[in-house]
């Protein structure tokens, strides 16, 4: 019993040690400056929003989850793009082709699971 406790007592030490140690070697550490009011450290590229844009993205958590503003601003943003692609891909598009008078083949597509 006495050789369990004494080797919690030296892990304890051992780890403070360790501790003191890495502060003194590294030192406290600098805080950052909080961010003005009203503005967000979350961002998005002018244009050309990617894939790996949205996986990036990071909001601020507030008390009852992410702050509503942020995550408003990044989906409105998100919005603009896809509109914009969708136009772009539209003007690209050509023409349809005039009805051959044909009925087109019934497309059933399967919910997701």
């Amino acid at each position: 019993m006495v050789t369990i406790l004494l080797y919690v007592v030296v892990i304890a030490v051992v780890a403070v040690a360790l501790f003191l140690l890495a502060s003194v070697v590294f030192g406290r550490g600098e805080e950052m400056e909080p961010l003005p009011e009203g503005t967000t450290a979350t961002a998005l590229p002018a244009r050309g929003i990617a894939g790996r844009d949205v996986r990036a993205l990071r909001f601020s958590i507030t008390l009852r989850g992410y702050d509503a503003r942020e995550v408003d601003w990044a989906l409105d943003r998100l919005a603009v793009e896809l509109d914009s692609l969708r136009l772009r891909l539209k003007e690209q598009e050509p023409a349809a082709p005039v009805d051959s008078g044909a009925e087109p083949a019934e497309v059933t597509e399967e919910p997701p699971r």
